[in-house]
This record gives structure tokens, sequence and C-alpha cells, in this order.
């Protein structure tokens, strides 16, 4: 049997080697790519590595100026660095603590814990902020009407607003349609408490020499108290309880405006139909670290508006063993320690200036408050760390913190506050004043901040975080 021969393969050596050399090509783009991505996770890592270094000294040098601060300006009180943003601030040894917290137990401590980074970041970022619930917030505010709407009115009888005609009938009085106030309208305000210290130094001309004075609850304004709180009247902040002597208290002072502390219910609403001052609403944030009371509340307030704050009659010298009020009997109050600390860092952050008796005796020149230069590298350096550290390097510029959008447009400002069936006596309100407002007629430097800002208003949500604000874009046709 002849054998046939093998046919010869049809695959020449080049085909051969095509699958070898296409494979190993691949291996070569792969390798390639991965060193890439190894070097450039070095590069990033690197980068923002050097970033937090130079973050961080920035954060260290305003550190030492502020335990400086404290030391000149606490009068006793001392400031003790744990690192770039943590410091405690500690009383001296035979400090009275009188104050007994009846929830936990325990006398008030003589040292406190603060996050410095935190803390500038949150009270700079007020000084852009509407601290005034309008109806753009409502209206831009996921479930704006429906959930929180109900959430300011008291005895509703519902949780909800299920009829939004009924909720926008409680509010219409006091619910202007944008913004009444802007910041930086104002160059300097005075935020006047109630404290007794007050009937120890004469500050009224001084509290009068503010562009505008902001007053809490009850405290009253004549001629008795003249010389020692003033006479100057233009906002005041009041809670539930003032609401039934407010008729009283305000004595015909038909401009000052209110602005109820938490909700409106039936007192508020029986006492704003009887006087025709403008009334609002605040909208604000929840202080659980710091100071608390209505106080705080005003100087949010004042801080949205006004470029300096000084306050007065806060009860922040030593020696303070009981609450007491310049135009009644002593009452149970709030913790002056932790409250005493607190100021007196916030001062050390260029939010307010501190007026007592005992610093009326030195001079007040605040020389040693670390410089408005010095605090905004400071709040850089702490937002840019905050960033770095949440990946979001690079940012969102100035509207980082923007949660929710809304806009408005130039034709529908809507009607300003004060239903259409108002009382003679309402009637007469100069809501006006505040919610019909020519741009030019503003401070320069508000104008200038509003163009900065690129017409956005900023509101706070919800609690004490930073990046959860309601933002509303206007026109930036020159109209406020």
């Amino acid at each position: 049997m002849m054998t046939r021969p093998l046919k010869a393969s049809s695959s020449s050596p080049n085909t051969i080697k095509r699958p070898v050399l296409l494979h190993l090509v691949c291996a070569a783009a792969l390798f390639s790519l991965i060193v890439f991505v190894i070097q450039s996770s070095l590069f990033t890592g690197n980068r923002k590595l050097d970033l937090n270094r130079e973050e961080v000294r920035i954060l260290s040098d305003f550190q030492s100026s502020l335990q400086q601060c404290v030391a000149n300006r606490g009068l006793g009180l001392t400031a003790h660095i744990i690192d770039h943003c943590k410091l405690i601030l500690k009383f001296p040894e035979g400090t009275n603590s009188t104050w007994y917290n009846e929830q936990f137990k325990i006398f008030e401590p003589l040292e406190y814990n603060y996050d410095v980074c935190e803390a500038i970041l949150l009270w700079e970022q007020y000084r852009n902020m509407t601290t005034v619930l309008t109806r753009e917030y409502l209206d831009a505010r996921p479930d704006g009407w429906l959930d929180y709407a109900a959430k300011r009115i008291a005895q509703l009888g519902a949780d909800k607003c299920y009829n939004r005609s009924l909720c926008e009938e409680h509010l219409s009085l006091i619910l202007p349609p944008k913004q009444p106030f802007h910041p930086r309208q104002f160059r300097t305000c005075a935020v006047v408490g109630n404290s007794g210290d007050l009937l120890k130094t004469e500050f009224g001309e001084e509290i009068d020499s503010h562009d505008a004075v902001i007053r809490d609850n009850e405290a009253p304004v004549n001629e008795k108290y003249a010389k020692f709180v003033g006479l100057k009247r233009d906002f005041r902040l009041v809670v539930r309880g003032a609401a039934r002597n407010m008729v009283t208290i305000l004595n015909g002072s038909i401009d000052e405006v209110l602005i109820i502390k938490s909700v409106t219910h039936k007192d508020f609403n029986a006492m704003i139909k009887s006087i025709p001052n403008p009334v609002y609403l605040f909208q604000g944030i929840v202080l659980r670290r710091g100071a608390k009371g209505t106080g705080m509340k005003s100087i949010e307030l004042a801080l949205s508006m006004c470029d300096i704050v000084d306050i007065y009659g806060f009860t922040v010298d030593p020696g303070y063993t009981e609450w007491t009020r310049y135009f009644s009997t002593p009452r149970k109050g709030h913790n002056p320690l932790q409250g005493r600390a607190y100021y007196q860092l916030l001062e050390c952050l260029g939010v307010i200036r501190i007026h007592s008796p005992m610093r009326a005796k030195r001079k007040q020149d605040w020389s040693d408050v670390p410089s408005r230069e010095m605090i905004s590298r400071a709040h850089a350096a702490a937002l840019r760390l905050k960033r770095s550290q949440t990946g979001q390097l690079g940012g969102l510029g100035q509207f980082g913190s923007c949660k929710v959008w809304g806009n408005v447009s130039t034709s529908g400002n809507g009607p300003i506050s004060g239903s259409p069936d108002m009382s003679n006596t309402r009637k007469y309100s100069n809501y006006s004043k505040w919610e019909i407002m020519p741009f030019e007629s503003l401070r320069r430097e508000a104008q200038e901040h509003y163009i900065q800002m690129e017409g956005v208003s900023m509101y706070k949500m919800d609690g004490n975080k930073l990046d959860d604000l309601v933002c509303v874009r206007h026109s930036l046709k020159p109209e406020v």
C-alpha cells in the first residue's frame, strides 16, 4: 500500500508569531497603564499631602494667635491647643461652679473642648446667610410647604400642611417673598442682652451710636434705663412667652421689627393683629455645642446683616453666680461658664466684640484679636482641608455647600408680607421699608456682596451641618 504524503501546513512562521506579538503588545500597554495609574496616584497623594501640610501650618499659626487672644482678653480663661483644629478653654483653678445640671446630676465643668476649624467655617458662613423665613425658601426646599411649614406653625392640628391654603393663611402676615435683610446691610450692630450687669456701666450712648440695635424679648427701653441700655430700637427677637406682654413693651415703637424665634401660634397671631410693627420668623440653626438662648440667636441674626457685632449685657465677667435681668428679679437661666467660654471663643474668631463692666475699665482697641486677613486665610485653609478630606478637592467655589437650588424670576417676586384683609392697625405696617428697596439705596458694601454672591441667597436647611444649604438664585439686575 502506498502512503499518501503529508500535506504541508498553510501557516507561515509570520502568522504563527502574530498572536504572540499581539499578547506582548497588550501586556506592555496594560503594564504602562498600571504604571501611569500608580504614578498619578502618588502625584495626587503627594499633592494632597503637600496641600494638607500648608493648610495645617496656616491653621496652627491661627491657633497660636487665638491662644494669645484668649490669654489677653479672657479674664482668666486660657486656651490649650490640642492640634491645628482642636483646643480646650479652661477656667482657672478655684472658679466657683455653682450651676447644677439637673439632667446629668453634675455641676457645670470648668473646661470646654472646641473644634476651631468647624467653628470658623460655621460662623463665617453666617456672613452670607439669610436668617428670616421666606416664601422663596419654602418654594425651593423639597416638601417645604408640606413638611417644613407645618413645623413653624403651632396648633395647626396636623403634622403636615395637607391644606397649603390654610398654612399660607397662618404664615401670610409674616412671610416675605424673599430676604428682607441683606448681608453687610449695616456696618455696626449692637446686640443688647438682658443681664443685670448692664446697670453697672453706662453704655447707653455707645449702644445708640450703632447703625442698628437688636434687643431680646421683654427688655424695656425707656428713660429709666436709657443711660444703661440706650433708647434706639430696630430689631427685637422674641420667644413665645413674650407675646402676651409685647404691646406694652413696644410702647408705640411702630418701626421696631419683631422676629419670632421659633413658631407662630395663636398668642402671636393675636398680638400681631394689634400692632403695626413688621413681624418675621427666624430661620437659623441649632447650636448644640455653644451658648444657648435668645441672645445667641440675636448674634446669628446680627452677623447675617452686619460687618461688626458688639454685644452688651451677656454676663461674661468672672464671679457670675445667678441669672439676673436689669429690669426684674433674678431667675433661673442658662449655663454661665459654658456661655462665657463660647462667647470668648467667638470674640477671638472675630465674630463679636464683647463689652462688659470689667472690660470697660481698659482700653478696647481689639488689636489682640486676629485680623480679618488672618481669619480669612484660616477660613480658606479650613475649607480646603475639609474638602480634601471628603474628596472634594477643587470644590465648587463659594457654592460648594449648596445642597438644594431654587430660582426666582425677575418678575416673580410676589406680594409683600401681610394678608389682603389686614386690620386697620396692620395696614400701616412698614413692611415696604425692608421688602421693597431700590438696589442703589443699599449700603455700597451690601451691593458689592450681592454681586459677589451672583445674586444668590443662602439659607440653612436643618441642624448644624455646613453643607446642607438651600440656595436661591436671583437676577443680577440691579434691583432688590
